[in-house]
């Protein structure tokens, strides 16, 4: 049986860049989801930091079926469990406590967990999870950090978002202990409040072609 590690790996079907959105209006969900998978970014991640969001991943998961969503920024097991129930294919938290493990070990959708240092990348082998959120990616030592963590987790994977954008997403993805990578420049504000789906699908296609190279 796989890891669920291995099934969230599985689930990325080869795509690079997972757009990080933050949805403040519930009527732009439906559309934004579809104009990322147009563009060939149908896995997103859907942040609970507005109050519109866990409707949003109700409506995407209803509505889109193309898209493989998923839900950002979960705290804690109420917010896992409510995120599991609207729909969410996958978890992703900043960090990882024990509710958040116990969470996860009762439900068959994987999670992400974030972690940055080599005891957090170490509890969370020890539970397990060897494909982890690496956040805030800039903030916390950017690509030379994770190079330098690639040779004493050889088996662990990464997905790093924060403050990454179309300069220097190839320095992540260049490195070999890098999956995917997270990112909002892919659906900037002010794009997804004028409804530009259009600017948007190109410039999902932009990011898919960048996670080809």
């Amino acid at each position: 049986m796989p890891s669920k590690s291995e099934v969230l790996l599985s689930l990325l079907k080869g795509q690079k860049v997972i757009p990080v959105l933050k949805i403040d209006d519930i009527a732009h969900a439906v559309p934004l989801a579809r104009a990322l998978a147009r563009g060939g970014l149908p896995m997103i991640e859907i942040t609970l930091r507005t109050g519109a969001a866990m409707e949003a991943i109700r409506r995407v998961a209803g509505e889109v079926g193309e898209a493989i969503v998923g839900a950002g920024t979960i705290l804690n097991a109420r917010q896992f469990d409510e995120a599991a129930k609207a729909g969410s294919q996958f978890i992703v938290s900043p960090g990882l406590t024990r509710d958040l493990l116990a969470a996860a070990d009762g439900s068959a959708v994987p999670l992400l967990p974030g972690a940055i240092t080599p005891a957090e990348i170490m509890l969370a082998g020890e539970a397990g999870l060897d494909f982890l959120k690496f956040f805030p990616a800039e903030q916390a030592g950017g690509a030379a950090f994770l190079k330098a963590l690639a040779s004493p987790f050889a088996g662990t994977r990464f997905c790093p978002t924060g403050g990454i954008n179309v300069r220097n997403a190839g320095d992540y993805l260049a490195l070999p202990n890098v999956a995917c990578i997270g990112g909002s420049w892919v659906a900037p504000d002010d794009l997804v409040k004028a409804g530009r789906w259009d600017t948007i699908e190109m410039l999902a296609r932009e990011a898919n072609a960048l996670g080809q190279r």
